[in-house]
């Protein structure tokens, strides 16, 4: 490979594994907020305002800037894994793909958990039409805190590989 086209893979990974970390970032924050301010937040109000506030979020969060993230993370950890298969990327390939199997278990359960349970919760309607949002609400919200904690954990667990993704990559290039 010539020197041109090695420094411009280079620029590339680097251009993908700081992608991946940001997208990434993104979603642990959020997931975080969630685990660590929101669900809190909400866990004394009553029945209805908890319905109505999540059924709201719910709606709210589905915007481009969500999902620029959210599906960005998985798409530039993806790319960043491919990009290191070559024999000089070896050195950072079981960090991304630490990264990619965490943030792949994170929308594993957002798929299988969490989304359900959202859609279940939209599906109740009107919160001041819901006949026992008692009931509603305890069959959402200690199951989606729960999971959420743990797509919390995925991701920064994802976050954390990449960031040593990057610094095996600089100590890889610095040598």
């Amino acid at each position: 490979m010539t020197d041109g086209r090695r420094g411009c893979m280079e620029a590339i990974r680097v251009f993908t594994l700081v992608a991946a970390t940001i997208t990434t970032g993104l979603s642990a924050g959020l997931f975080y907020a969630y685990a660590c301010s929101v669900m809190p937040g909400l866990r004394t109000t009553d029945d209805l305002t908890f319905i109505q506030v999540m059924q709201r979020i719910n709606v709210a969060i589905l915007n481009g800037w969500f999902l620029l993230g959210f599906l960005g993370a998985l798409v530039f950890t993806a790319l960043a894994v491919a990009l290191h298969l070559p024999a000089d990327g070896h050195r950072v390939l079981p960090a991304t793909l630490g990264a990619l199997v965490c943030y792949s278990g994170s929308l594993a359960v957002t798929r299988i958990v969490n989304i359900p349970l959202n859609n279940a919760l939209a599906a109740a309607g009107d919160p001041e039409r819901i006949a026992d949002p008692v009931r509603v609400r305890g069959r959402f919200e200690a199951r989606w805190v729960r999971w959420n904690t743990a797509r919390a954990l995925l991701c920064t667990a994802a976050l954390g590989f990449l960031c040593w993704a990057l610094v095996l990559h600089c100590h890889t290039t610095a040598n």
